[in-house]
Order: structure tokens, then C-alpha cells, then sequence
């Protein structure tokens, strides 16, 4: 006959519950009081009063085996809801993503990119080499990225500084690395370009949302400084990825902890055949 974690948890608990012996008593009151706990949904409670019966009550047997099928109870339980949290969450969450990804294009080389870039339609990557200042994507995966474009002074900067009118600011930390610091030449003018992303991105493009209504100036810095006024373009194409960065690595999480939690549902069940 096939029993749940359920049935053999309460079945267990309620023979103990009721035992005639007064050795045990203060192990069985715990013992009760986390299945009191786990009924009402209060689970980290239960699971607090189960793992105390092993520290205070480390020889009462019968009552520790019978916390920890009630312990498994609780897991397979807490899981069961997170999956449908998760799934609940993601409903929504890729309902706004929907609607975000109209304010973006996606590029992907398929010859060398796995992955694409989303590129917000609000400050186009190509119109952005028109001026000096920032731009910005995100990769398919959530992760944000900004470009620094230096245009036409010899500066070879490899970090900026956002900075409000009050002197707030923002930096980046150094980039040096080839491929991701290089510089051009055209026939009318010459570029550097230096991306930033992760630890080298260091809150930027969150400061640059959290003061998008106010003017903010953007300082080159390498050999020398150079300082030019950041456009509301830009700053409106930097906001946009900042959201759409928050959203996709909100959704990979949620995609994550969903998996994690199934798979320990999985691996009870197995327990329990």
C-alpha cells in the first residue's frame, strides 16, 4: 500500500501524540506543536520545533524519526507552492516583457552569437555615433551593458563619471581590456568606445534612472577628462535597458528557483516509493 508524506507524517504524530509514556513528553509536545505549526502554514515554526526536538531531546528516537518524515512533509509542501508562486509570477512577469520588448530591437549574428542583444529603439545604436556621450543594450539574458563614445579628442578614456548639477555621481570602474576599449577611425572623424558591463558597469545605469528627470553631465576620463552634457535620448534609451535588464533577470530567477524547487519535489517522491 502507498502512503503520502502526508498520511505517514500525521499517522506518526498522532500515535505519538497519544502515547500512554511520560518519558518523552516534552519531545512529543514539541513534536505536536510543529504538526500545529505545519497545519496552520506557519512552516518555518514547525521546522524551528523539529529541529529542536534533535538538540534537546537528542535520545527521544520515536520522535525525532517521526520529525523528520514531518519535515519532508513541509519541504514537499513548500515546494509545491513555490512552483505555483513561480508560475503565477512568470505569467505576469512575461506579459510585461511583451510589452516592454516593442521599445527594443534584437540583433543576433548567428555566425558567432549564441545569444542576442536587445538595442532600445528610443537611442538606436547607429544614430548614436553621431555624438559623443552613452549608449546602452542588453544581452538576451538580462545582463545590461553601456557604451562610452568619445568622438574627435584624443583622450583614451577607459572609465566615466555621471553626475547630477549637485554633485551626485556615478563611475565606472577602469576597462582595458581589448575588445571591449577600442578606437577607430573614419574618414571625417575618430571614435573610442568603451563598454562596460558587471562589476565595470558598477550602478551606472541605476543612477542614471534614478535621476533621469534632472540634467546630467558625463565625464571621459583616461590621459586627460573631457565632459559633455548627456542628451535625453540617451537617457531615455539607458532607463529603458535598465528596466528591461531588471525584468529579464527577474524572470531568470524566477525560472531558476521554479527548476530547484521541482527538482526537490522530484527527488522526495523518488524518496517515498
Amino acid at each position: 500500500m502507498h502512503f503520502s508524506f502526508q498520511s505517514t507524517a500525521l499517522i506518526l504524530l498522532s500515535f505519538l501524540c497519544f502515547s500512554c509514556s511520560g518519558k518523552n513528553r516534552g519531545a512529543r509536545e514539541y513534536l505536536s506543536e510543529a504538526g500545529e505549526a505545519y497545519r496552520d502554514g506557519n512552516y518555518s515554526l514547525a521546522k524551528l520545533k523539529i529541529d529542536s526536538i534533535k538538540i534537546l531531546f537528542p535520545k527521544s528516537f520515536d520522535e525525532i524519526n517521526a520529525g523528520f518524515a514531518l519535515m519532508q512533509e513541509i519541504r514537499m509542501t513548500e515546494s509545491r507552492r513555490n512552483v505555483v508562486f513561480c508560475d503565477s509570477m512568470l505569467h505576469e512577469k512575461y506579459t510585461l516583457l511583451n510589452e516592454m520588448l516593442t521599445l527594443f530591437d534584437f540583433v543576433r549574428d548567428e555566425r558567432y552569437q549564441e545569444f542576442g542583444e536587445y538595442y532600445p529603439k528610443s537611442y538606436p545604436h547607429q544614430s548614436s555615433l553621431s555624438r559623443s556621450g552613452l549608449r546602452s543594450g542588453v544581452r538576451e539574458k538580462g545582463a545590461l551593458f553601456i557604451e562610452s563614445i568619445l568622438m574627435g579628442n584624443a583622450v583614451r578614456h577607459n572609465s566615466i563619471r555621471v553626475s547630477t548639477s549637485d554633485g551626485d555621481f556615478a563611475e565606472t570602474l577602469a576597462v582595458t581590456s581589448d575588445g571591449l576599449n577600442y578606437r577607430f577611425s573614419t574618414q571625417d572623424r575618430s571614435y573610442e568606445i568603451v563598454r562596460y558591463s558587471g562589476d565595470s558597469e558598477n550602478g551606472v545605469a541605476r543612477f542614471i534612472f534614478t535621476f533621469r528627470d534632472r540634467p546630467l553631465s558625463i565625464r571621459f576620463t583616461g590621459n586627460r577628462t573631457a565632459t559633455v552634457t548627456m542628451s535625453e535620448a540617451a537617457k531615455k534609451g539607458i532607463c529603458d535597458s535598465f528596466e528591461l535588464s531588471s525584468l529579464l533577470l527577474d524572470i531568470e530567477q524566477l525560472k531558476l528557483e521554479k527548476e530547484k524547487n521541482e527538482m526537490l519535489i522530484r527527488y522526495l517522491e523518488s524518496r517515498n516509493k
